[in-house]
């Protein structure tokens, strides 16, 4: 029951173009993903990097 098949998906396509339109669905996708990138920047700590710590270099270290 809980497997989404291609016809499955196929009909929410075309559900959503009878509700929305061709022409809106670009913009609509446009600011769902804005809306997802300013939630993960917003997640984020301020001034973090990608790199884990280990990663990071250490201006401390002797040689």
């Amino acid at each position: 029951m809980g497997n989404i098949g291609v016809l499955e998906i196929i009909l929410i396509v075309v559900i959503i173009v009878l509700l929305f339109g061709g022409k809106k669905i670009p913009g609509i996708a446009k600011a769902l993903g804005d809306g997802i990138r300013e939630i993960r920047k917003s997640t984020n700590p301020a001034g973090s990097d990608d790199a884990p710590e280990s990663k990071k270099p250490d201006g401390n270290k002797k040689s």
